[in-house]
């Protein structure tokens, strides 16, 4: 929505429409004001606290709706999950205005974003309350009833979600010029799981409010989401600082060898998928991948001149680049969350046959992410274009990680590694300036000689 196109706000206008029509029989229901003042002002405070939070935290801002991640709509959906438990649907609708409102805008038209943001949350709680009071889920709040109200509450949070993911599948293809196709795919779900932990929130806060207790007890609800979002929030935080440090070491990597640019993500991302193929867990996975982009950090203490030599290097130039494994374990060593893949950076050039380099470890003394990063760095150099040589397909790069494997790699990887790519295909990560290299959606059976080139166990030497 960044320069919005006419039909988008077309279709703002109509949604604003649409949540001020759905609240504009507010004044025939007797509604109690009190409790729409309150819950609204809450929903206003939820706003206000989020943003002061995550003030200084740039990120991409969304919709607003389904698809949203933002910390705010966590924090108060709770809240308008309760005013639709708790009062008529024109009520409801009115609580999400003040919030969504005053809400901080980064991107313009801000009040273009207000406005729509205000609607669709309208809109869903409108939704949500019109489902649960006509399932007479409001006699089962009142009377605490069990487990009638849990199936109440689940129906409306399921239409607070389908209203969201409507609303926000538009928006994005009106908007955002995302294809029809796609705009919709895969928000509900997304969405679904938190809304649910929400909606119980929002259902506990509503039976304490009709509790003997009030108001005060029902509002003690929100102190552990409260904390449950700032625990939450803390460990994203953790994990951006984490993908800072690793990104301002490989743009430093980068930027001293540039024939090898893009080389680290790749590495990174070939790691990955054989960590996906032998079952390792999420964790030992994306520590894995951290180690598939750090494995070269070590060039950074190698002279640029021999980084970018045209043409072979001399034995006393091959034995300088040769301790760059040790320079970059050196680097990393005080970096806590690397674990494991600090052993990769120091012996991914390790090779079974004890033939490797800077310990000439064999077989099962090598660690295991040093045998995979091993795998993904000679792959992704031979099938990327350098000063010395050229490019050779991916077929014939899997034929010699197979020729070789037993002597320079660990079988179990390459055949870990040789399914992933047969399933998946091989889809590069490409830095903005940088000619990709050869990529194939699907992959048959390698069986194209090597290159005049290659040697038997010598795939990705130290140039790599």
């Amino acid at each position: 929505m960044r320069s919005v196109p006419p039909w988008a706000r077309v279709y703002v206008a109509c949604t604003a429409l649409g949540a001020v029509l759905c609240a504009a029989p507010v004044s025939a229901t007797h509604a109690p004001w009190g409790a729409v003042a309150l819950l609204a002002a809450l929903c206003a405070g939820c706003e206000l606290l989020a943003a002061s939070r995550s003030k200084g935290d740039h990120k991409p801002e969304g919709t607003g709706g389904a698809g949203e991640s933002g910390a705010s709509l966590r924090w108060h959906t709770p809240v308008m999950l309760a005013a639709a438990f708790l009062l008529p649907p024109p009520a409801a609708a009115l609580v999400p205005l003040p919030g969504a409102l005053l809400a901080r805008v980064e991107q313009r038209p801000r009040w273009l974003r207000r406005v729509w943001r205000a609607a669709q949350l309208a809109l869903a709680t409108w939704a949500a309350s019109q489902v649960h009071w006509a399932l007479g889920g409001r006699d089962a709040v009142v009377t605490s009833d069990f487990p009638y109200a849990l199936v109440t509450a689940g129906a409306a949070v399921v239409a607070f979600c389908a209203t969201l993911t409507l609303l926000d599948g538009g928006i994005l293809a009106l908007a955002e010029r995302v294809p029809v196709r796609a705009a919709w795919r895969g928000l509900f779900l997304r969405s679904l799981a938190p809304v649910v932990v929400h909606g119980l929130a929002g259902l506990m806060m509503a039976v304490l409010w009709r509790s003997p207790y009030g108001p005060a007890a029902a509002l003690l609800v929100l102190l552990p989401m409260y904390v449950s979002w700032w625990v939450f929030a803390q460990y994203h935080r953790e994990r951006a600082a984490h993908r800072a440090t690793i990104r301002a070491l490989v743009q430093a990597v980068d930027i001293k060898d540039g024939y090898t640019r893009g080389h680290s993500e790749r590495v990174g991302q070939a790691s990955m998928m054989i960590a996906r193929e032998l079952g390792m867990d999420d964790e030992r996975a994306e520590v894995l991948r951290f180690a598939g982009i750090l494995h070269d950090v070590g060039k950074l203490g190698v002279p640029t001149r021999l980084l970018r030599k045209d043409g072979p290097l001399t034995p006393e130039e091959r034995r300088v680049i040769e301790l760059h494994p040790e320079y970059g374990h050196e680097m990393v060593r005080g970096i806590g969350f690397l674990g494991e893949a600090r052993s990769a950076i120091l012996h991914h050039h390790e090779r079974l046959d004890g033939s490797g380099y800077p310990y000439g470890l064999k077989g099962g003394q090598i660690p295991e992410f040093a045998r995979v990063v091993a795998v993904a760095d000679a792959f992704d150099a031979m099938t990327s274009t350098r000063s010395y040589r050229r490019a050779r397909p991916v077929a014939v790069a899997l034929e010699e990680l197979e020729r070789c494997a037993g002597a320079q790699f660990d079988p179990r990887m390459v055949e870990a590694f040789v399914r992933a790519l047969v399933r998946q295909g091989w889809h590069p990560v490409v830095t903005a300036d940088e000619t990709p290299p050869h990529a194939e959606p699907r992959l048959p059976a390698p069986h194209a000689p090597a290159g005049p080139e290659t040697r038997r166990g010598t795939v990705g030497g130290p140039r790599t």
